[in-house]
């Protein structure tokens, strides 16, 4: 974090191998400096946000309401790969840890699109659209540590079922 930091704002001391440390997985895919990374980053996020603040405007229309929400969470999701390129990203969200969280947000991604634009079922893409959120919420936890176990046992305590 610190090699990070040093990279945005600058630092006291010149190390060519601080300048590296955002580009060194995809040096070959993307030749944008650490500074632009960071701005792509916030403009992706930033983008994502919106969409998914969009959709909450016209969640009468649960379609156009599971599109813009859709697409506001990969925007968000994909935006981390410009601070950490795309293949750590990949390596990341498939990490033994987290593989089940990331395949189930994938597919409840994947399900909330086909819903809406290919069965166009209101009732159905409702249910896919909370299904997403609650795989984004689980998804979500699998980077912080301990998270998922601290929900788990709390749903254990609460309602007598574990998740």
């Amino acid at each position: 974090m610190w090699k990070f930091s040093q990279s945005i704002f600058g630092g006291d001391e010149e190390d060519p191998e601080d300048d590296n440390y955002l580009l060194e997985d995809s040096q070959a895919l993307c030749s944008l400096s650490p500074t632009q990374r960071v701005y792509a980053f916030a403009a992706c996020l930033l983008a994502g946000l919106v969409c998914m603040f969009l959709s909450l405007i016209v969640w009468v229309n649960p379609i156009k309401f599971a599109l813009l929400f859709t697409f506001g969470n990969m925007l968000a999701i994909g935006s981390t790969a410009f601070l950490m390129g795309p293949s750590q990203q990949v390596r990341m969200m498939f990490d033994p840890a987290r593989v089940y969280a990331t395949s189930i947000y994938i597919g409840s991604l994947v399900l909330a699109l086909i819903c809406a634009l290919l069965i166009h079922s209101k009732i159905l893409t409702i249910f896919a659209v909370i299904g997403e959120i609650c795989a984004l919420l689980w998804y979500s936890l699998s980077y912080i540590p301990f998270a998922r176990r601290i929900v788990s046992d709390l749903t254990i305590r609460l309602f007598d079922t574990e998740i």
